[in-house]
């Protein structure tokens, strides 16, 4: 079990100082896409291992008992039968990371996956997502309503607006204040990176979500216009190094929004295993934020287990 973020006393000096440097940035992705490829016999076994690093999510106005339950069986079994038999991967081993839902489904998704046998971690997005345009006080009382709920992870949204003007001590306090609404539940502070306007905030808001106490880094609610790219994770996991090089403590990092194919989840993968190491390829450390997701890495595996091609709406939902 890994130690958890206990956090830091707040350092403006280290935020202030933080600066990124665009053109770096992108060389360094152009190197990843272009001299870091998985070769193809390697693929499967990397796919298969994604789907244990998937928080698959619902996330919709018309959820109710039943698409939860039915998200919680895709959960427990993402994969079919004579696909599972085929791949030699046995029944029951490989489930994704976690559920996510809206605080008002956790206790649907709990009963869901009790009713599965399964522990399988429930998520919950949390503090008015997706814009956190609520008071304080309310985004404090939704967390709590969550984790007593059953939540085991709190998808947080940061406050904007103390991003934007450089308040960095007061989001720091914000974010201290929801860590410890969390209590025993891993805190994932998402970042909208969509919204921050530049890599260098990317950077401040992902050392101020860390010093704060966060578990998990997360770049986007996936309502943004701009949501999970390879520019904004690199400079996100550079943070994360940053942060561990200084307190000793892993954080993990969860990109969401936007990552709907195999390919892109083969990517992500890849600069995992290039910035930050082997270890964050586990979901202890490494989430993919995904609905769409599944049913693609599904079709892929089944297209090369069979040699045919599969379309998309011929794979099973649940």
């Amino acid at each position: 079990m890994l130690e958890r973020n206990s956090g830091t006393l707040f350092d403006l000096g280290w935020v202030n100082r933080s600066c990124v440097n665009d053109q770096a940035v992108k060389n360094r992705v152009q190197d990843l896409l272009s001299s870091r490829l998985i070769h193809a016999d390697h693929q499967v076994e990397w796919l298969a291992r994604s789907i244990q690093c998937i928080d698959l999510t619902t996330l919709a106005g018309d959820d109710c008992p039943s698409n939860v339950a039915r998200l919680c069986s895709k959960a427990a079994h993402p994969l079919s039968d004579d696909l599972t038999r085929a791949l030699q991967i046995k029944h029951g081993l490989l489930t994704t990371g976690a559920v996510c839902v809206y605080p008002a489904r956790v206790a649907d998704a709990c009963l869901g996956l009790e009713r599965l046998g399964t522990n399988i971690p429930v998520a919950s997005v949390a503090t008015g997502f997706p814009t956190g345009q609520t008071s304080l006080k309310i985004r404090l009382e939704e967390i709590k309503f969550a984790v007593e709920n059953g939540a085991k992870e709190i998808d947080i949204v940061i406050n904007r607006e103390l991003a934007l003007s450089q308040n960095w001590e007061e989001l720091y306090n914000e974010l201290v204040e929801m860590r410890k609404a969390c209590g025993d539940s891993h805190m994932k502070s998402i970042l909208a990176v969509g919204e921050l306007c530049n890599l260098t905030n990317i950077y401040k808001a992902s050392l101020v979500a860390m010093m704060a106490g966060s578990d998990f880094i997360k770049t986007s609610t996936g309502k943004e216009t701009v949501n999970a790219t390879l520019p904004i994770g690199l400079v996100m996991c550079r943070a994360i190094r940053a942060y561990k090089r200084k307190t000793g403590f892993k954080v993990g990092f969860k990109p969401a929004g936007g990552i709907r194919t195999s390919s892109d989840v083969l990517q992500w993968m890849t600069l995992m295993k290039e910035e930050l190491g082997d270890d964050y390829l586990t979901p202890d450390l490494f989430r993919i934020g995904a609905s769409a997701l599944l049913n693609d890495i599904e079709r892929n595996l089944a297209n090369h287990t069979t040699g045919g091609y599969f379309l998309a709406e011929e794979m099973p939902m649940a």
